[in-house]
């Protein structure tokens, strides 16, 4: 069964995975008073947070899915609209830089697959709307808390859903996975360093991210004509 990305819109938040529809780990401010943890409706929290910037700041996810079901997602957006992103050793993430907060694959056998698809589907997105580089804040299971007197400052996260589901285990991407796809550290840290992708230069797969951008405009052609189609029986 053939597995498909297209762009996140706000029609299309139901075929984001299940995790990734109610994890605020990222999008809740922590200046907020969390009393004991947790968020009483993060799923709406969330839904919240991605119609605003969809609405400020244009798309800001790509999702796949296979068949009918949902398979993965990407999700990226300015800094700014990311108030988990000044929280770590590592911060600030560049000026310049959109910041890549989650990376989720579900019920697929090739999860690196899927996931540099979703990648590639990013920069393609990124790179037409004119984006210099993409950020994101690494993990590394095996750094320890503190292992170099910085960690620290993560120690007191808290859990995002009232499931406690959410944490920097289960809701950060894996340093190594971006090391492979062509992101470079540029603040080093044994938990959670900070990676960058420049996309002006050419990584070794402009194949295919000219692919993603096609997939991208084939995803906008159906549904314009799915809308089309809509509109014509409406009257």
């Amino acid at each position: 069964m053939l597995t498909t990305v297209s762009r996140l819109t706000l029609d299309s938040l139901d075929r984001l995975p299940a995790h990734a529809r109610r994890c605020v780990f990222w999008e809740i401010d922590p200046a907020i008073s969390w009393g004991s943890g947790v968020v009483s409706d993060p799923q709406f929290e969330k839904e919240a947070w991605l119609s605003t910037v969809m609405l400020e700041w244009g798309s800001c996810g790509q999702v796949a899915t296979l068949g009918d079901q949902p398979a993965g997602c990407a999700l990226y957006a300015p800094p700014s609209a990311v108030p988990r992103s000044g929280l770590f050793p590592t911060s600030p993430v560049s000026a310049d830089a959109v910041l890549l907060t989650t990376l989720r694959t579900e019920g697929v056998t090739d999860s690196n697959e899927l996931g540099t698809q979703l990648i590639h589907a990013v920069v393609a997105d990124l790179i037409r709307r004119g984006v210099r580089a993409l950020e994101a804040f690494g993990i590394r299971p095996d750094g320890g808390l503190g292992s170099d007197g910085d960690g620290s400052r993560m120690s007191n996260i808290p859990f995002a859903t009232a499931a406690r589901e959410c944490s920097p285990e289960t809701c950060m991407i894996q340093a190594d996975f971006l090391t492979e796809v062509g992101f470079e550290v540029v603040a080093p840290h044994a938990r959670f360093p900070r990676l960058r992708l420049e996309l002006n230069t050419d990584h070794g797969w402009k194949e295919d991210v000219e692919r993603a951008l096609d997939q991208l405009l084939a995803a906008a052609a159906i549904v314009a004509e799915r809308e089309r189609a809509a509109l014509a029986v409406t009257c």
